[in-house]
């Protein structure tokens, strides 16, 4: 069998249990501006898991394989407006999705190993998790709403696709950053959260394809792809049954207490890193975990 990091085997790193409760806590986190990777990562750091002794790669492969069951219970879930989106294709919409899926994409491929390797610790996710947070709380206080999303140019896509490429850094949240950047030009909340969605949609089947290429190419330790099926079915299933945060977020609703949610989990994690102590690998066990 396989080991992961520092000789772990992977069906310890992650039992099904956890595969499961972390993929029924990525559907919400995902559809609400707080950092889907970012809780994926700091909740079994929290509960003491041992997750973070799953090999590195598989670890990020995991948390692909996750989006990809939230990306396809969002394309059934949201077919109405998926199909209404396809049908109206023109000029306008093609250039807004493409230049706000070129950035990010160039920003991943380029810098995607550097961010992997100097980022994602508890203390660097709780610092993401704080500038998402000003850059949200900024962005609602400052941005008009006179603007529709039908308004939105070339200029506009290049804005949602800097945010995203900004959402590499884990905690800053995808979803967070796009939504700034859209209030800050300007758009309502409603129309904010749509354009949010349209352009990340693309962006999340891309990095699915991407990673699930490398990972065919590399292949799973025995046993562990039955955890990543489960996680998968997990968060479609927690993504349908989560929908109605979508329009919870679309109402006329202030992103400040995402914002001060997230600083206060960043607060926490940042307290527990100071002043707490990490079980050290192979503790686990003996603890029960």
């Amino acid at each position: 069998m396989t080991p992961g990091a520092a000789g772990t085997d992977p069906l310890d790193a992650l039992p099904l249990r956890h595969a499961l409760l972390l993929g029924l806590l990525h559907g919400p986190a995902e559809l609400l501006p707080i950092s889907s990777s970012g809780h994926i990562t700091l909740v079994p750091w929290l509960l003491s898991w041992p997750y973070d002794e799953l090999d590195a790669e598989l670890r990020k492969a995991f948390e692909v394989a996750l989006h990809a069951g939230t990306a396809a219970a969002l394309l059934i879930a949201l077919h109405d407006e998926v199909d209404d989106a396809a049908r109206g294709l023109d000029r306008r919409r093609l250039t807004l999705i493409a230049l706000s899926f070129a950035v990010p994409a160039v920003a991943g491929l380029t810098l995607e190993r550097a961010i992997e390797q100097r980022l994602g610790t508890p203390a660097s996710i709780a610092g993401g998790l704080l500038a998402g947070s000003a850059a949200m709380a900024w962005a609602d206080r400052t941005g008009g709403s006179s603007r529709r999303r039908e308004d939105a140019g070339a200029v506009d896509a290049l804005w949602l696709g800097i945010a995203q490429a900004c959402a590499l850094i884990p905690g800053a949240s995808r979803n967070g950053m796009t939504l700034a950047a859209a209030r800050r030009r300007g758009f309502g909340r409603e129309d904010a959260n749509v354009l949010s969605r349209h352009v990340a949609l693309p962006v999340i089947v891309g990095a699915t394809a991407l990673k699930g290429t490398r990972l065919a190419r590399r292949g799973l330790p025995p046993g562990v792809a039955g955890r990543f099926a489960a996680g998968v079915v997990a968060s479609f299933v927690s993504t349908l049954g989560s929908t109605w945060l979508i329009r919870q977020v679309e109402r006329d609703r202030s992103l400040i207490p995402y914002a001060a949610y997230r600083s206060a989990l960043a607060l926490a994690v940042l307290a527990r890193a100071r002043g707490g102590r990490r079980p050290a690998v192979g503790e686990h066990a003996r603890q029960g975990s």
